[in-house]
C-alpha cells in the first residue's frame, strides 16, 4: 500500500480539512519532516509554541498540569492553538518510547503563508467557530 503524502494526511485535520489541495500542498511545502528521540519533550506547557505538529509515525504522551490526558497516535496532531494565537503552550508533549516522526510548520511560515493566502485564513476562521459553537452547543 503506497504511503500517505504530507498533504493527504493535511486534509484529514480539521483545521485544513476544508483547504484546496493546492493550498494544503502550499502548507506541506512550508514545513519539515522532524524525527524526535524517544522519551524527548518537544514542548512544554506555559512555554512560548513555534510549530504545529501533525503526527506521521510513533506516539507522544500529552500531559497538563503533570497530569497524563491521552496519548497521541498516527495522523494526531498538536500545537494547532499556539499557532494561532502566540500564546504559551496549553500542554506538555513527549515522544513516546519508540520515538515520533512529525511534520513541523512554525508559526513564522505559516502566518507568511496566511499573508500570500489569505483565503486559507478565513477558512480556518469557519472552522475555529464551529469548534466554538460545538463546544458551547447544550448537551444531552
Amino acid at each position: 500500500m503506497p504511503e500517505t503524502s504530507v498533504n493527504e494526511r493535511l486534509g484529514r485535520v480539521d483545521l485544513f480539512s476544508s483547504l484546496s489541495r493546492r493550498d494544503l500542498d502550499r502548507i506541506a511545502r512550508s514545513g519539515r519532516t522532524v524525527d524526535h528521540e524517544p522519551d524527548k519533550e518537544i514542548v512544554t506547557e506555559g512555554r512560548d509554541g513555534v510549530a504545529f505538529h501533525l503526527v506521521l509515525d510513533g506516539s507522544a504522551d500529552v500531559e497538563i498540569g503533570g497530569q497524563h490526558r491521552r496519548r497521541l497516535g498516527t495522523d494526531d496532531y498538536f500545537g494547532e492553538i499556539s499557532l494561532l494565537d502566540g500564546k504559551p503552550r496549553t500542554a506538555t508533549v513527549r515522544a513516546g518510547s519508540d520515538g515520533l516522526r512529525t511534520f513541523a510548520i512554525t508559526s513564522w511560515d505559516f502566518h507568511s503563508l496566511l499573508t500570500e493566502k489569505p483565503q486559507i485564513a478565513q477558512e480556518l476562521l469557519v472552522t475555529l467557530c464551529a469548534r466554538i459553537r460545538d463546544a458551547e452547543a447544550p448537551t444531552g
